[in-house]
């Protein structure tokens, strides 16, 4: 396909990309890739509310945040929002029937999409070109799809995401010295994607008898999220540190900074885990790793996907559609223990991959 702007770079360009927050990690590094190639064109991203604040400073880019709970008022704000704005390049990046719907009201001279096969949601109805079609590729690499296709081909797999001082100083209060620490965030807003409190105990009291760590038990404050932190904390043998709805998302991102190891489920700070540079261990068998799974981690996780795939839908992964999620009861208790600590020794022991943030020139 032909590149949108094969010679001179658009004044102006909108990302829309509302939520959740590991999608709007993901966009991050495409960000960085075009504000790369085009320094001059000024960036908008179009974002959720929540996902604001852990992006609100990123440097050179006008945010225009929209609340979902807002209802009416919120589209009569964004309309107003745009009043007197009209960009030569709007970015669809979300398959969401609110979003199309924000892409409609965005003034734009083109408006990108995913290609026909992906574009749900009535995407297809409100974009007047598409990227390149791709059937089987993780979430990022479609994103750079846009950039692709706008004329950025060069991949910078940066994040930078700026992190305030109070954060900062939050972190170094839960991470106070060079000890290697542990960070376990065992929930995913996706109860069918977790794992057992008991698994997170077992693999956590192995982390701090066999390799002197620290634990910390991170998470929000959803009433899921504060009653598994307990259960594992009760469970373990050796102590630990549960911070579980006492951080934010910019503490939270400067504690991974500083930990050794962050073992998650498929969820948002998994990829937040990316976006600060720290091994993820991810835990996977309700979704497919090699689509959603932390973007430079993916040695890392145990991946139980093709096995749930067989098990729950009588297919191996690679027989049935790409997106496939099998959240069904039980999916994720085909992860062992033994798997999990297999992969946090072989990971301290630097022979699981390698993280590489900050991978300048990533071409696909």
């Amino acid at each position: 396909m032909q590149p949108l702007f094969p010679r001179d770079p658009p004044a102006s360009v909108c990302l829309l990309r509302l939520s959740a927050i590991g999608d709007t990690c993901h966009v991050v590094p495409v960000l960085r890739s075009l504000q790369q190639a085009w320094p001059q064109t000024r960036m908008t991203w179009v974002i959720g509310k929540l996902e604001s604040k852990l992006m609100k400073d990123l440097s050179g880019v006008d945010f225009i945040v929209f609340d979902k709970k807002s209802g009416a008022e919120g589209y009569r704000a964004y309309r107003r929002a745009m009043r007197g704005r009209r960009f030569d390049l709007l970015m669809h990046m979300q398959l969401a029937l609110r979003a199309s719907l924000l892409a409609a009201l965005t003034p734009a001279r083109i408006k990108l999409g995913f290609d026909r096969a992906r574009a749900r949601e009535a995407q297809w109805l409100v974009t007047t070109e598409r990227i390149a079609p791709h059937s089987r590729e993780h979430v990022l690499d479609s994103f750079f799809g846009f950039a692709a296709r706008a004329g950025v081909s060069q991949r910078i797999l940066r994040w930078d995401i700026p992190v305030p001082e109070d954060a900062r100083r939050w972190a170094l209060e839960a991470i106070p010295d060079d000890q290697p620490t542990l960070v376990v965030s065992p929930c995913s807003s996706h109860a069918l994607r977790n794992w057992h409190a008991a698994g997170y105990a077992a693999v956590a009291d192995h982390a701090v008898q066999a390799h002197r760590m620290r634990v910390l038990i991170c998470g929000g404050p959803s009433e899921l999220e504060r009653r598994t932190g307990a259960e594992i904390e009760a469970r373990m043998r050796s102590p630990a540190v549960n911070l579980v709805g006492r951080d934010t998302l910019p503490g939270f991102l400067a504690t991974l900074e500083r930990a050794r190891v962050l073992l998650s489920p498929d969820s948002g700070p998994a990829h937040m885990g990316t976006a600060a540079g720290v091994p993820v261990i991810g835990l996977y068998a309700a979704t497919n790793p090699q689509r959603t799974g932390p973007y430079l981690s993916r040695p890392f996780c145990v991946d139980r996907y093709d096995a749930a795939a067989r098990q729950f839908l009588g297919r191996p992964a690679s027989e049935i559609p790409w997106t496939t999620k099998i959240e069904r009861p039980g999916v994720m208790d085909l992860i062992t223990v033994d798997a999990v600590i297999e992969r946090l020794d072989a990971v301290l022991r630097g022979d699981a991959g390698t993280n590489a943030r900050n991978r300048e020139d990533c071409r696909p």
